[in-house]
């Protein structure tokens, strides 16, 4: 799929209905911008009740050291 938008005068961009339809979007939907090099990741902020069992088997009491992260 192929969609395009322009900027407006405003900075708003509107984002095409197949694109809106396609991933389910919603007016008053939360959006976060991921800067990618020289472009930009949009994605939906998730709500609260997305979130449940996302860290399903992580240990709270067991936090790992810095150098375990690299």
């Amino acid at each position: 799929m192929t969609a395009t938008a322009t900027l407006s005068s405003k900075f708003q961009i509107s984002i095409p209905k197949v694109v809106r339809e396609e991933q389910h979007w919603e007016a008053g939907q939360e959006f976060v911008f991921i800067p990618k090099g020289k472009g930009m990741l949009l994605m939906p902020v998730p709500e609260r009740d997305q979130l449940a069992g996302i860290a399903k088997g992580a240990r709270g009491d067991d936090p790992r050291e810095r150098e375990d992260r690299y």
